[in-house]
């Protein structure tokens, strides 16, 4: 019997990965991050659902009772306050961030495993889709739900304590379980669509209200530097946009470029949007450094299915990625992920 510690969250996959967990015959031990991010109280009735909330740390202590193991709820909100300045940052550059990544590096799979190692845990476990096979990371079974994007982060060496209880599982067949073992409101909870510390999804008015006085209001131009009208935030945009830009034109618009020291978006058309290639630093690699171009297969979004490119590690934790065919909205400061079949490769932030 090995000692697991569980981040749970509150939710319906975290809440059955402790039962799985147990059932499988781990001696488990639910660890809660409070963040000092706050929830509605009608949160629930409406549909919504961030994490880490007062609502939730009370649904995960209920979970951990009725499946009667230990659980601890820990301060995490200093920590946590670090990585909204870091997403406010980014966006006020002309980045588009992606907190959910720097979470699971450097919160759950780093501070939160310091947390286990005082437990005298074996290992750490998550509520994420996604699998460990013979060591290695590597895709869930259910693409739909497939979060290993999100984790190529982790340091290499974090790779033997790693479990995933629901990589093999679909989110229908959770959902059926916590309900055949009773969880209650639990299995009915909406999945965590958004960003949990921006709920309403107002990113830019977030950053506003995190970095006040910054003057970020500015024009937007076309490529050759002609203007076609004001914004009142480089905040609000992101490379690849097309609606909420303002700007009338015969034309479908999207946003290229976001160009700070200036206050300037750059507008194109679709076509103009793709990129034959791109750079990442950052790098972190789960595999031993590759000496010459990698092929396989690369993913610079969420939800962007991985097209074929070469890969050529650089110096200092850099890679350059050239891809088979141009992709489009290559957004800096967004995750770029590298894939051999399901396998993780390692990955870094698009340049």
């Amino acid at each position: 019997m090995a000692r697991v510690v569980l981040a749970m969250s509150g939710g319906v996959d975290s809440s059955v990965s402790a039962h799985l967990l147990k059932k499988q015959g781990h001696e488990v031990l639910g660890l809660f991050m409070r963040t000092g991010v706050h929830a509605e109280e009608d949160s629930r009735r409406e549909g919504k659902k961030g994490c880490c909330s007062a609502i939730d740390a009370g649904d995960a202590r209920r979970v951990a009772d009725r499946l009667d193991i230990p659980f601890y709820a820990l301060d995490f909100e200093n920590e946590f306050d670090r990585i909204i300045d870091y997403f406010a940052d980014e966006y006020l550059v002309g980045r588009t961030p992606n907190p959910c990544v720097v979470c699971n590096s450097w919160l759950k799979f780093g501070r939160l495993w310091q947390y286990g190692k005082q437990f005298d845990a074996d290992y750490i476990a998550t509520g994420h889709y996604a699998r460990m096979m013979n060591g290695e990371l590597h895709r869930a079974v259910d693409p739909d739900k497939d979060q290993s994007y999100v984790l190529y982060g982790i340091s290499r060496e974090m790779l033997p304590r790693l479990l995933f209880p629901l990589g093999e599982m679909r989110k229908s067949d959770v959902r059926s379980v916590a309900r055949e073992i009773g969880l209650g409101v639990v299995a009915e909870k909406p999945d965590s669509v958004e960003i949990c510390f921006v709920p309403d999804n107002d990113h830019a008015r977030l950053v506003r209200e995190r970095r006040p006085g910054r003057a970020t209001a500015g024009s937007f131009v076309d490529e050759a530097g002609t203007i076609l009208g004001s914004h009142d935030g480089i905040e609000r945009f992101t490379v690849g946009q097309r609606k909420g830009l303002g700007v009338a034109a015969g034309e479908r618009r999207y946003v290229l470029q976001i160009v700070p020291s200036r206050n300037e978006v750059v507008l194109g058309n679709r076509e103009d949007l793709l990129s034959a290639a791109l750079k990442a630093t950052g790098v972190n690699w789960l595999i031993d450094s590759p000496s010459v171009a990698l092929a396989c297969e690369v993913k610079i979004r969420y939800r962007h299915a991985a097209a074929p490119a070469m890969v050529q590690a650089g110096e200092g934790n850099t890679a350059t990625v050239t891809f088979e065919t141009p992709q489009s909205a290559v957004a800096p400061g967004q995750a770029v992920v590298f894939y051999a079949g399901s396998r993780v490769l390692g990955g870094g932030w698009i340049a």
